[in-house]
């Protein structure tokens, strides 16, 4: 249970961060925020995995290790899906960041 004092005290970080941004200083992010590269990277990683894991199987049937290609089929198509929705965000950040560029002052 989060008590009325422990939540006082965060606001009371939080105003003091927002001070300040206001004042132009320099705010370091807490411990347990983490930015969009390191999102983005354990994203690829993921997707990644995923690849692996449906190359293996599909290496596996291929070589007749196994009789599941079912689940190899829908291992591949979860891995594609993936990718496809990676590539998808990816091209969603740059044309985010092309409008900015594109802005005028």
């Amino acid at each position: 249970m989060v008590s009325p004092v422990n939540n006082q005290q965060s606001l009371l970080n939080i105003m003091a961060q927002m001070q300040q941004v206001a004042a132009g200083e320099r705010v370091m992010p807490a411990d347990n925020q983490i930015g969009l590269a390191a999102d983005f990277k354990q994203v690829v990683r993921a997707v990644n995995t995923e690849q692996n894991i449906a190359a293996d199987l599909m290496a596996a049937v291929d070589a007749g290790r196994s009789d599941d290609v079912v689940g190899a089929m829908v291992a591949s198509q979860k891995a594609d899906l993936s990718f496809s929705m990676l590539m998808q965000i990816r091209n969603k950040i740059l044309s985010g960041i092309d409008d900015v560029m594109r802005m005028s002052l």
